[in-house]
């Protein structure tokens, strides 16, 4: 329980979203505790966040929800839209020259193997989708796959 706590916490779902994602990842093949953290890595709030557009999870969230952000050239305005491999994450402009927006962009984060960014631009490419090697989260999956289990 206190693993799906933290996952929980750390990537800003509520439980009924948490456990949407979690009944998802168990229908996928392979092991469930890996499908569900990279679905979680594949949310576009943690997308933006991981590619340093965003100062938290929270700030790319409401980036996001007020109209900042281009996926392929349409607006996205749902944090949990998941992104898909070959995705093109754009923020616009007006939200390029927010001073929080360049103050996290001009600190240069690193961003994971799965994306590229292109901060000058406020451009992101999804290369490929994201594998458990690439969450860097500190969680024992297989003890959130285990407490849906005993239910």
């Amino acid at each position: 329980m206190r693993e799906k706590q933290k996952t929980k916490r750390v990537y800003g779902v509520l439980e009924r979203q948490f456990r949407k994602y979690f009944k998802q990842a168990d229908r996928f093949k392979g092991i469930t505790g890996e499908a569900l953290l990279t679905t979680l890595e594949r949310r576009l709030d943690n997308v933006l966040y991981a590619l340093g557009f965003g100062a938290s999870r929270f700030h790319a969230r409401q980036l996001i929800g007020h109209g900042h952000v281009l996926v392929n050239g349409r607006r996205i305005d749902v944090p949990s839209y998941l992104v898909s491999e070959g995705d093109v994450v754009v923020l616009k402009e007006k939200a390029q020259k927010n001073p929080v927006v360049a103050d996290a962009m001009a600190i240069g984060r690193d961003v994971p193997s799965w994306l590229e960014a292109h901060r000058e631009e406020g451009k992101g490419v999804v290369k490929r989708l994201p594998v458990r090697e690439d969450v860097v989260l500190p969680v024992t999956e297989q003890y959130i796959v285990e407490h849906y289990s005993a239910r």
